[in-house]
């Protein structure tokens, strides 16, 4: 999915009082419970199967668009791909490396950085794949960005009527294609995008998150947010859409709306 974008703790900073007061290892707690239970229901914990998982370059995570402006052509997010039985799952991360291990040690990873959240989350993703429980796994590639955003017109038009949306987390061709038939508020971190307008929408800072999503119908929310744990401050009851390839599995396990149709 075009712009699964960022990992990092620095595109959810949200203001405290808009938080749920689960805890930030809520969501990652639930989903290593899950994870720990059908790696023992398929009895496949103990046995040696080796976890694969290495960093991508671009050209490898997304081809080659026409458009050079997405976070990992520019080298500010990076893909965690893992192999799991031949079959694979990905993660965004701002904190590329490798890692090779079995299903237990992904297991008892301690999530607390950005590394280890995204091999939990892409050895998550290679898993249920596998097992036939996810799909949509990979991250699309070439001229599928721009039809998967022309496509999100059309989904949230035929799910959400015309609502109002909170983007979380800027991913270039969905803003260029929002912009154009709803009214749309935009979020990011990254410097050289706040206070611009690009692709027909004005990129905010951080510190209008809160009222963003207090104002919007709809929020329109990077699948990273479940890989770092920052989905636990997404406010109660507001419709949510996730999208991309690292929420691939975590949407089965946790009963979230996901949306990314080019994905492989």
């Amino acid at each position: 999915m075009p712009g699964d974008t960022p990992t990092s703790r620095r595109a959810c900073q949200w203001h405290k009082p808009f938080f749920h007061q689960r805890g930030i290892m809520d969501t990652l707690g639930r989903m290593k419970m899950k994870f720990l239970e059908i790696i023992e229901e398929k009895e496949i914990g103990a046995v040696p199967i080796r976890v694969k998982v290495r960093s991508l370059s671009p050209e490898q995570a997304i081809g080659s668009p026409e458009d050079r402006d997405y976070p990992l052509v520019k080298g500010r997010e990076r893909l965690l791909e893992a192999e799991v039985l031949g079959s694979r799952g990905q993660a965004f991360t701002d904190t590329p490396g490798h890692f090779f291990g079995t299903l237990k040690e992904v297991a008892l990873l301690q999530l607390t950085e950005n590394r280890s959240r995204a091999v939990f989350i892409a050895t998550l993703n290679a898993l249920m794949c596998h097992l036939g429980l996810a799909e949509k796994t990979i991250h699309c590639k070439d001229a599928s960005p721009p039809l998967c955003a022309l496509q999100l017109v059309e989904h949230i038009q035929g799910k959400f009527g015309s609502p109002r949306i909170a983007m979380i987390g800027f991913q270039p061709r969905m803003a260029e294609a929002l912009a154009k038939h709803f009214a749309l508020r935009v979020t990011d971190l990254d410097e050289d995008n706040i206070g611009k307008t690009k692709c027909g929408a004005l990129i905010q800072g951080p510190e209008e998150t809160l009222r963003n999503l207090a104002w919007c119908d709809l929020a329109l929310v990077t699948g990273s947010t479940v890989a770092n744990g920052t989905v636990d401050e997404l406010p109660a009851g507001k419709p949510t859409l996730f999208f991309g390839v690292t929420v691939a599995g975590p949407a089965i396990l946790l009963g979230l709306d996901r949306y990314c149709p080019y994905g492989s």
